[in-house]
């Protein structure tokens, strides 16, 4: 049996703003993003490059600091 490693990754924007008492709306002024779109950056499974990068220098963070990962090793049968 052979391990495969897959990576789970878990947007934390909502987390990292509660933590500064910030709101969506002042995110979206700091960054040009419209504010829908920052409500969604949880919700997705893929962010536009732009967007994570400028979110993660409004909010003087690295791009991992927005991000929850998590390494997942399963056995992997080969038949």
């Amino acid at each position: 049996m052979r391990m495969k490693t897959t990576v789970k990754v878990t947007p934390r924007l909502g987390k990292v703003l509660k933590d500064r008492g910030m709101t969506q709306v002042k995110l979206s002024e700091l960054t040009g993003i419209p504010q829908g779109n920052i409500s969604r950056f949880d919700k997705l499974e893929s962010h536009k490059d732009t967007h994570t990068i400028l979110i993660s220098r409004a909010l003087d963070i690295s791009i991992e600091d927005l991000f929850e990962i998590e390494l997942v090793q399963t056995e992997e049968n080969h038949q």
